[in-house]
């Protein structure tokens, strides 16, 4: 740049620096209004702009103003001169806002006066920005096409047309036999025995929950361990499904881990000695507890019976207390509906009065921009004697800045030289010979003073015996492995001899079990329900009629 253009460029970046507070006021506003979908990244082109429509554009003058503008992208700066050549904005929020940074008598006589005069004729820049918009058209400029050339070939002779060959006739194929159409009879005898099977299991189950008398879980044992999957027919009699199911049982192989045959075994072990022991104390003159154990399972059934009915009492209740809810709950609409009647009409009486006050503080608004608008000066001389100060200032700081250039290369200066200092010492040092060679002997030690310091080749003797050491323990483990694994194995199979003898006498108590509660099941009785679940059924229908009858009030 010459001097000229760098004192102008000098200029503009330290005005920009020293009014920051003043151009970030008007450049955010920007953003939060009319910038809302310009790039952030700009920021700095609106405060450049806006410092030479503030302070340089007499100096620069409207033609010289109009050309940095015009050079740049025109939908941005028509937005952005429209935005802050706006006199009501100038004459209000402006004004404040520079206000509380400088006095307000400063900042009408010297910023806002002269952009207000600067106004019209920035209006007719504006202005034309704006038509060049409307009238743009984009000319896309049009490549020429490569116009390709037919080669030079020869033309070739034509051939001669070739004598037609005669087309065989084929032989007349036998056609498609009918039963390749048709599903085969083997298909539809399995459909026929499958139908079959279908109806007789269907048949065995109905008669199979007849004899259960509604137990589920007894029926599901019984149909998971495969009395119906191995084609019997079954009786309605319980003797015999069990000796059919239990038939079954016996012949299904059963595959179980080591971890179950020991836990079952434990079990049964447990199960054998307290049997042990209820004899035992039978023959010592023990009483039976069976009779006991009978009334405590009447007591139990009772306290079952008794919960049963609480908790459908509170079932009730709490159905009750949501019936209850809803009706509130419609009482509550109702009182808000004349509530919010209410609230309109207050509203609607406050919006009247914040009108008519609106409309008075515009009054006195508009006469404060007219007496402001009245008491404009020049303030011609205030800013050539702030350029002056300018000036000054940046001369000061290119003095510093020279200063300050020559020291830093000076220090780069001495760096460098101590640095190749350095390296020619390193040099020097690598250069000389050394010897490269040396020869180890193993049977020698390292000489580094410890107690427990040793040859290589000792090193390597106690090496091959521990490893000796460590392979005669690895045998004895594997052996002592072998020998538990075959202990362990034994073991299992006695258990597995065990359980077998325990499930074979469980089942049969079982299925006496299973007979006896049948019995008892078919004579019990229904028993009738409590009173309080009565009263609050009642209670529950009396509120849902109240509640329908609310409901179409409403």
């Amino acid at each position: 740049l010459n001097v000229t253009e760098e004192k102008f460029v000098l200029d503009t970046l330290a005005g920009c620096i020293e009014y920051k507070s003043l151009f970030d006021v008007v450049v955010n506003a920007f953003f939060a209004r009319d910038g809302r979908y310009c790039l952030i990244s700009e920021r700095n082109l609106y405060i450049v702009i806006c410092y030479l429509a503030t302070f340089q554009l007499e100096e620069l003058g409207l033609q010289h103003f109009s050309r940095i503008v015009k050079s740049l992208d025109t939908a941005k700066m028509q937005k952005f001169l429209r935005f802050f050549f706006n006199a009501l904005y100038l004459n209000t929020w402006i004004k404040d806002e520079w206000s509380q940074f400088y006095d307000s008598l400063y900042v009408k006589e010297n910023w806002i006066d002269p952009l207000l005069r600067w106004q019209p004729k920035v209006q007719q820049l504006i202005e034309q920005l704006t038509d060049k918009l409307s009238n743009r058209t984009t000319t896309v400029k049009t490549s020429t096409v490569t116009q390709p050339k037919e080669f030079n070939l020869t033309v070739p002779r034509p051939r001669a047309i070739p004598i037609p060959l005669l087309i065989p006739v084929l032989e007349k194929r036998p056609p498609v036999p009918p039963s390749t159409y048709k599903p085969p009879k083997e298909k539809k005898q399995l459909e026929e025995i499958k139908t079959k099977n279908r109806r007789k299991a269907e048949v065995s189950i109905r008669s199979l929950t007849c004899v259960c008398n509604g137990d589920t879980f007894f029926l599901n044992s019984l149909l998971v361990q495969g009395a119906f999957l191995a084609g019997r027919e079954v009786v309605p009699s319980l003797p015999q499904y069990l000796e059919v199911v239990w038939e079954l049982i016996d012949n299904i192989p059963i595959k179980l881990n080591a971890a179950a045959i020991l836990r079952e075994g434990a079990l049964y072990q447990r199960k054998m000695e307290q049997e042990l022991k209820r004899i035992e104390n039978l023959l010592q003159g023990a009483g039976d507890p069976s009779e006991f154990l009978e009334w405590q399972k009447q007591m139990r059934g009772k306290d079952l019976e008794e919960q049963l009915a609480e908790i459908e009492c509170r079932r009730l209740q709490g159905k009750l207390s949501h019936e209850e809810a809803v009706l509130a709950h419609q009482n509550v609409i109702q009182e808000n509906k004349k509530k919010a009647d209410l609230m309109r009409e207050e509203k609607a009486e406050l919006m009247n009065q914040y009108a008519e006050k609106r409309l008075q503080e515009q009054k006195e608004m508009r006469e404060l921009v007219e007496q402001v608008v009245e008491g404009h000066k020049n303030a011609k001389q205030a800013k050539i004697k702030l350029q002056k100060y300018k000036q000054q200032i940046v001369q000061e700081v290119c003095e510093e800045n020279r200063e300050l250039l020559r020291q830093a290369l000076e220090e780069e200066e001495e760096k460098l030289r101590k640095r190749y200092e350095l390296i020619q010492q390193i040099r020097a040092i690598e250069s000389l010979p050394s010897i490269r060679h040396k020869f180890v002997d193993l049977t020698e030690t390292g000489g580094h003073g410890l107690i427990c310091e040793m040859s290589i080749v000792e090193l390597r003797e106690r090496l091959a015996l521990l490893r000796e050491a460590q392979k005669a323990a690895e045998e004895e483990k594997r052996d002592q492995i072998i020998h538990e694994k075959q202990a362990k194995e034994q073991l299992l199979l006695d258990k597995l001899e065990q359980i077998s003898l325990f499930r074979a006498e469980l089942g049969r108590a079982a299925a006496l079990k299973q007979e006896e509660k049948k019995r008892k099941s078919q004579s019990g009785e229904r028993p009738m329900k409590d009173e309080r679940i009565l009263s609050l059924q009642k209670k529950i229908v009396e509120k849902t009629m109240e509640r329908k009858k609310q409901a179409g009030l409403l």
